[in-house]
Formats: C-alpha cells, sequence, structure tokens
C-alpha cells in the first residue's frame, strides 16, 4: 500500500484500519471547527467542556492534537492572553499605581522593620539573579560542550573515513563476493561442525582495527550522514557513550550487539545507534517512514572486517522494548534461526509490521541486517529497518 494512501495532511497511519479511525476524526474536527467561533470565549469553553468531559473524544493523534490545540486556545483565554469577542471574555486586571513610601512617616522602630523587609527582599532578588545567572552560564557551558564533541565526531568520523578511502584506493582489486559464495560465514547454529579459524582482515580496515581492537566493521548509506565505523563491546552499554577513540562522548558510536557474532556470522547482525537531534549517528534513519526516501535510499553498504557487503532494505516498522513477560515478537531477539519454519516466522511478523511493500523478501540462509535506534513516538519505542545481503 502506497504512503500517500495512509497519509492524512501531515499524519501517518501504520494501516488501513488507523486510517479509517484518522478519516473518522478529521471529518468530526472539520464540523467542529465549523460549529465553533474560535473567537468567542463562551464557544471555546463550551467545546472544550464537551472534550473535557468525553461527549466528544477521538481515536487517533490527528484528534488528539486538536483537542489540544484547544485546551491551549481555552487556558489563554481563560487567562486573558487571546482576546474574544465575547461579553464575558476575562481580562486582565488593570495595575494599580502604587503609591511611594515615606520613611519619614512612621516612627523609628516601624523604619527600621521596614528597612529589614526592603533588605530582605533586595536580598531574595540578588539570589534570584544570581541563580538566573548561574543557570545561564551552565546552560551555555553544557551547550558548549555539545556543540564541541558534535565537532569533534564529525571531525573524528571523517578522518577514519579518509583512512579507509586511502585503503580502499591502496586495495583496489578487494571486491565485494556474493553473499552465496564466500567460504568463511557459515554460523554454526548446530554446534556439530567444527570451528573455523577466522579469516584474514581486510586490508581495508588494517589500519582502523590496529587503532580500536572493538571495530568489527563499517556502515554507510549513500548521500545521507550515515557513514560511520561499526564497533562491539561485551555489552551493549559502552558504546552509548563513547566513541571510536574511547573517549567519552554523548553521541555514542554505531555498535553491533553483544549477542551477534561476524566469525561465524549470526544470521541477522543489528547494529544500533542514537537517534541525535543533530541528525548524527542513525538520527536520519527515520526518514526511512517516507516510501519515497525508501526509494532513494534502497541499499546499505556494510562491511565486517573480513568481507564487503551490500544490503537491500525489506522492512521499515516502529516497535518498542518489551519487558521480559511480554509476549511480543522481539526483533532484537531475532539473531539466529534455528530452522526455516522459525526463520519464515520472523519474515512474517516483520512484514506485517512494515510501513510498506518493498517487494524484497528473504529466504531461509540469507543474511540479514537490522539498524535500531530510538523512537519518540511511544514508550521505550524503537524505529528499525531490515535489510538483506544482495549479489552483486
Amino acid at each position: 500500500m502506497s504512503e500517500d494512501r495512509l497519509m492524512i495532511g501531515k499524519y501517518r497511519f501504520r494501516d488501513d484500519k488507523e486510517y479509517q479511525a484518522g478519516k473518522r476524526d478529521y471529518q468530526k474536527v472539520e464540523e467542529l471547527k465549523k460549529k465553533t467561533d474560535f473567537q468567542s470565549f463562551e464557544s471555546v469553553r463550551s467545546l472544550y467542556s464537551q472534550l473535557a468531559t468525553g461527549n466528544i473524544s477521538f481515536e487517533t493523534r490527528l484528534g488528539f492534537d486538536f483537542d489540544d490545540e484547544v485546551f491551549e486556545l481555552y487556558e489563554k483565554m481563560q487567562s486573558g492572553s487571546v482576546s474574544s469577542k465575547s461579553s464575558k471574555s476575562i481580562t486582565k486586571p488593570e495595575k494599580k499605581v502604587k503609591e511611594k513610601i515615606n520613611l519619614q512617616d512612621f516612627d523609628e522602630e516601624m523604619q527600621e522593620r521596614i528597612l529589614k523587609e526592603l533588605k530582605k527582599k533586595e536580598n531574595i532578588r540578588k539570589g534570584i539573579l544570581i541563580t538566573s545567572a548561574v543557570v545561564a552560564v551552565l546552560s551555555l557551558i553544557f551547550f558548549g560542550i555539545y556543540q564541541y564533541m558534535s565537532l569533534r565526531t564529525q571531525r573524528d568520523v571523517e578522518a577514519l573515513a579518509q583512512i579507509r578511502e586511502e585503503s580502499r584506493e591502496e586495495q583496489s582489486y578487494i571486491t565485494t563476493e556474493p553473499a552465496t559464495e564466500s567460504p568463511f560465514y557459515h554460523a554454526n547454529i548446530s554446534g556439530n561442525d567444527t570451528p573455523m579459524e577466522p579469516p584474514e582482515v581486510l586490508p581495508l580496515y588494517k589500519d582502523l582495527l590496529n587503532q580500536n581492537k572493538s571495530l568489527i566493521g563499517w556502515v554507510k548509506i549513500a548521500d545521507t550522514i550515515i557513514d560511520y565505523p561499526v564497533m562491539q563491546s561485551q555489552d551493549n552499554e559502552y558504546y552509548l557513550d563513547h566513541n571510536f577513540h574511547q573517549e567519552y562522548d554523548k553521541n555514542g558510536s554505531i555498535f553491533l550487539d553483544a549477542e551477534c557474532s561476524i566469525y561465524p556470522r549470526s544470521d541477522n547482525l543489528i547494529l544500533y545507534g542514537h537517534h541525535m537531534k543533530s541528525g548524527k549517528m542513525f538520527g536520519s534513519l527515520q526518514k526511512y517512514e517516507s516510501e519515497s526516501y525508501y526509494k532513494k535510499h534502497k541499499r546499505i553498504e556494510f562491511d565486517t572486517i573480513y568481507e564487503t557487503g551490500i544490503y537491500e532494505v525489506m522492512y521499515v516498522f516502529r516497535d518498542k522494548v518489551y519487558s521480559e513477560g511480554d509476549v511480543n515478537f522481539k526483533y532484537y531477539e531475532f539473531i539466529n534461526a534455528y530452522s526455516e519454519e522459525e526463520f519464515n516466522s520472523y519474515m512474517n511478523e516483520m512484514a506485517a509490521m512494515s510501513y510498506y511493500d518493498t517487494g524484497v523478501t528473504a529466504q531461509y540462509g540469507d543474511r540479514l541486517l537490522t539498524l535500531s535506534t530510538c523512537d519518540y513516538e511511544q514508550r521505550n519505542g524503537r524505529f528499525v529497518v531490515i535489510a538483506k545481503k544482495i549479489t552483486d
């Protein structure tokens, strides 16, 4: 189903059922707009009352946003910050002119008490000013640190990318092997195979690996900001706030799930990255919600330190991190499939959640790549892109 089919204005809906609910909300909102005089406090208050008591309710974010707009307008009209045509509209009271106090009009004891009270108020005023100044300075320092880290991250990544490109030019004979022909990546799922020695590291990544042994690969999406080394640690915590040089960095790094393995290779390699407001790391990944964006960025380059690879996007969806007791499909637990039936079950779950049909499918034995980042539309939300390794 095309993305336009599930759009109403700026609102996008996940499926036809949600879309139909959105249409109902849209019609209801339009009718309310026609019936309500938004310049009249009485009219706005009447609408607000119906919404607050539940006489009028909505099903989707389209309606909820309208509800919030009415509430904000009602609050502003009630406080007098918005003018209205209603004769009963609330206005701000006129300020009374304060009479000047002449200390000489009071006896010495009262003068002393007045002076103490004035001094107390002055100290409070100074305290507020000092506190405000400290908060402002700390905010500037925080912003400066954030900007510094952001620029440092960009500079370091560009330097690492330059090292990688120079290595590529020196090793121009290296090419991407078809996914079905590599002799190295056959995951020892059954436990019966004799473990193989890891293959030799690609010359493309030897210099970078010498700088940090936690490097496991590189991910890049052409014509986007995503062009980063991929790290892996013994847990999924360290690279949340450390960069390639193992320095503290709020941007963190792109890293492979600790449970995944590049040799023997897991069926599905899961990469995590922060959803930075600056767009860095996986901050731009959410653009895949748009099918038109996907069509311009269908392929993902992902190399391990042992082999290069091109992946094609299959599924794009939103999900969340569930508690251990929840009986739900959990994409972040799909690392290896132990049977064809299990693999197909995973594929069916993700296809059902996908925003659109890419036409790309996978079969048992295919190698998959998952890109995952935080999504703020729901608590513990995640935005996920699934891709399949393809043959050149």
